[in-house]
């Protein structure tokens, strides 16, 4: 309420700076927890990859010395074909190495999800303080070039995680309860 054309201390007239200032967050935190989602689908897909092949390489392999130790097998062209499966599944896993890219992946996607916190805390609640808008502005500076810095170190991701991480976006999965009560 305004008396005497000052604010009271239940009114904070917000300028087009400080409107500015949050639109900008807003972007930042979406960006970011775009590229948070994605990263952590990538993590999930190599994860897969690395069990999906590593377990039948480990199977094939187990299969393959038994046949060569086998007394009962005289065609030595099973246990060629298995050994030429699994050298060929231990190369794709070398070149690769899915869980280091899994591992990385998700280092990525917990480093973008850190900065999609620190935005959100700067945007509900440190653009409401008594703070001028020249602090806000270089907060706002830092968090961007926080996302530019992760923006270059993080790997690609293939071409279906942003669609899968959009798909869990829209569905929820980054909603907090706490939201929806409000």
């Amino acid at each position: 309420m305004v008396k005497n054309n000052k604010t009271t201390t239940h009114e904070k007239l917000s300028s087009k700076t400080k409107e500015e200032i949050v639109k900008e967050a807003k972007r930042i935190e979406e960006s970011t927890l775009y590229s948070a989602k994605r990263h952590f689908v990538m993590s999930s897909f190599w994860s897969s990859f690395h069990l999906c092949v590593g377990v039948p390489m480990v199977i094939l392999s187990a299969i393959a010395g038994l046949s060569i130790l086998s007394q009962f097998d005289k065609d030595k062209t099973v246990v060629g074909i298995l050994t030429l499966i699994v050298t060929g599944l231990s190369a794709l896993m070398t070149f690769l190495n899915p869980n280091e890219r899994a591992n990385h992946h998700l280092s990525c996607g917990n480093n973008y999800d850190a900065l999609n916190n620190k935005v959100r805390i700067f945007r509900t609640i440190d653009c409401w303080r008594e703070k001028s808008e020249e602090v806000l502005t270089e907060k706002l500076k830092y968090f961007s070039e926080q996302k530019d810095k992760l923006n270059e170190t993080s790997p690609q991701t293939l071409w279906f995680a942003y669609f899968l991480a959009k798909k869990g976006i829209e569905s929820g999965e980054a909603d907090y309860g706490v939201d929806k009560a409000i």
